[in-house]
This record gives C-alpha cells, structure tokens and sequence, in this order.
C-alpha cells in the first residue's frame, strides 16, 4: 500500500465514521422524541431506554452504512478534487482508475462485513429490542408462545393455543386433515386438551382428547387419554421460529425457515425476498461507490454542499429502485433473486456505462 492509497483511505474511512455516527444519533433523537410520552406513561427507567437504544443502534446502522459510505467516497473525492489534489495525483501518472482502487477495495471489505452484520448481529439485537418493547413499552406484541397456527403439509393445519418451552408442552391443540384432491374436504381432526414432545423417540404425544374421522356422510369419534403422532414434521424449536418476525431472524434461521415453509407447502416469496436482501442491502456499498466515483471525480462548484445534495439524490433515487422492486416482488411479478438484487444491478449497470466517461 503506498502512502497516497493509505492517505484515501484514512480520509475515506475518517468520513464514513462520522457519517455513521451523525445518522445513528439522527435517527435516535427522532425515535426519543416519538417515545417519550410513552417511555413517560410507563415510568421507564433510564438505564432501560439506554439499553433500548444501545440494541436499536445496530438496525440503524445497517441501514446507513451504504449512506454513509456513499456519502464518505462522494466527500473524500470531492475534497481531492476541489483541492485540485486529483490534478496532482494524475500528473504524476495515476489514472483515475488506480485513484478509485482504494475506495473500491474498501467499500467491498465493508460489504462482506455487513454480511455478516446484518445476517447474525442486527437479529439478535432487535430480540432484545423488541423484548424490551413488550415489556417495559407495552407494544402490544403476540406472545411467541401463544395462538401459533401454522401449515404442517400441503394437507394439514396445526393450532395451538399456548406453548410452554420450559417442558416442551402445547396446550389447546387442533390438528385439522384435508383431503390431498379436494382441500375444502377435511377428513380427519384431533383436538386435545395438551401435546407433549418426546425427545426420546423424537415424535408429539396427546393427551386428552378426541379424534374425529370424516368419510363421505358418516362421522366417527373417538376419545383417547394419550396416542402418539408420529407423522408432525414440526419440532419444538420450530414453534418459536414460526412466530418470530424476519427482522428477528439470522440468516440461519431463515434458510431454515425456508426448508419448512417449503415443506409445508406454502409460498415461500417473501421469505426469499428478506433472505436474499440481506446479501444484496450488504453489498449495496460498494455498488454506491462504483457509481458514485465517477460523478465526483471531475472538479466542480459548490464544493460540500454539492457532494451532500448527490448523496442524497443518489440515496433517494437508489431507495426508490429498491421499493419499486420489492412492490414487483411480492406480488409475484419479479422473481425473489432479481427483487433482491435489482436496485444493485441497475447502478451497477449505470456505473458501468459511466466510468469510461471519467476524465483521465
């Protein structure tokens, strides 16, 4: 690395920080101010709200970490330029292209950082945050335990009132057959008062209960104390994750969810459309960059506020793409790989056709 590479780089990295820094505090004054009367009503304590925003900072760094790096290469090159650093650096015989090394090799170490940032860390941060919410903040969130209704297969529908993870009890539960040709055709159902997980033979036992049989105009019941259900493919820990919000899950829990929605028969689009987003939102950094160089590398008027009004207009417009996109998606129009990686692949396309235009 020569010191003309080091220089960007600490310059860039410098920016970035700060961007980063300014927008999470940004965002945090907002929310304060938007939950204040309701941290009041509940008589929150301050080291409470502290830990709150201390596990909400890690989403909102997530989110503008392509801002900020955006906003860091923008500034750092707009700098050089305005300066007329650039015009030194080219007659000394670096192309623009080598100048741009730096910012690239940078934003792509970002990148398959947030990858990880973004798969494992923000999950786990926003379970703690929105454990807070539901009980310091009362949001009104769904207990992950209670009323759980799910697809077990394409035939099959499981109800179950409340699960206690302590001893791997579900209480209430209603497993509903249909017909494989007729959907609309059940032709069985078990209620029982409680279903217990068997961790030796790995099946679900009920007790308590009744057991209906369906066929064509004649009804069946039976009543039972205890009778083994060894064809569910659910397991416990697959009730929690059933329940919980994508934007708690890491990226290993929604490939999982991913085999079983796929098992079950249902449409797993929107499921896709988060996983994959996770590597293309990750990624968007050093797609920015790329784009953005370019703009910045020719010398011009206005210096900063220049550079601050691109970044927003290139935010925005990247923003857009990517609404547009998932809109397209989820209704089933895109498919979920390209949903994810549209907004990337159009910058990537519009820095391509620019750089060959940079002024060398």
């Amino acid at each position: 690395m020569k010191i003309l590479d080091k220089y960007l780089v600490k310059q860039f990295l410098q920016t970035i920080f700060f961007g980063l820094i300014a927008f999470t505090l940004l965002f945090i004054v907002i929310d304060m101010m938007e939950n204040l009367d309701d941290f009041i009503d509940q008589s929150v304590s301050a080291p409470v709200i502290l830990h709150y925003y201390f596990v909400f900072a890690p989403d909102i760094i997530k989110l503008m970490t392509p801002v900020s790096v955006l906003f860091g290469a923008l500034f750092t090159v707009g700098k050089v330029s305005n300066l007329s650093e650039l015009t030194a650096i080219k007659a000394s015989g670096v192309s623009v292209y080598r100048f741009m090394a730096p910012f690239i090799i940078t934003s792509l170490i970002i990148s398959l950082f947030s990858i990880y940032f973004s798969g494992y860390l923000v999950p786990m941060a926003n379970k703690t945050k929105l454990n807070i919410e539901l009980n310091y903040l009362k949001k009104g969130y769904v207990y992950t335990g209670g009323n759980i209704f799910f697809q077990d297969t394409p035939t099959r529908i499981v109800n179950i009132s409340f699960f206690d993870n302590s001893n791997n009890q579900a209480n209430r539960v209603s497993i509903q057959e249909f017909e494989k040709d007729d959907l609309t055709h059940m032709i069985s159902r078990i209620d029982a008062a409680r279903m217990m997980y068997d961790s030796l033979d790995n099946i679900w036992v009920a007790y308590n209960g009744i057991k209906r049989n369906f066929n064509k105009k004649v009804e069946t019941a039976d009543y039972f104390s205890q009778i083994k259900l060894d064809y569910l493919h659910f397991r416990p820990n697959d009730l929690n994750t059933k329940q919980q919000k994508p934007q708690e899950m890491n990226l290993s829990e929604l490939k999982s969810l991913l085999k079983s929605e796929e098992k079950s028969g249902l449409d797993p689009t929107n499921t896709l459309i988060e996983y994959y987003s996770r590597f293309s939102f990750s990624m968007a950094s050093i797609i920015v960059v790329i784009f953005g160089l370019p703009i910045s590398a020719n010398k011009r008027r206005g210096g900063l506020a220049i550079q601050v009004g691109i970044n927003i207009l290139v935010t925005f417009i990247y923003l857009v793409f990517m609404q547009i996109s998932l809109a397209f998606g989820k209704n089933g129009v895109l498919n979920p790989l390209l949903t994810a990686w549209f907004a990337n692949l159009v910058f990537l396309a519009g820095a391509i056709v620019s750089l060959p235009r940079v002024k060398q």
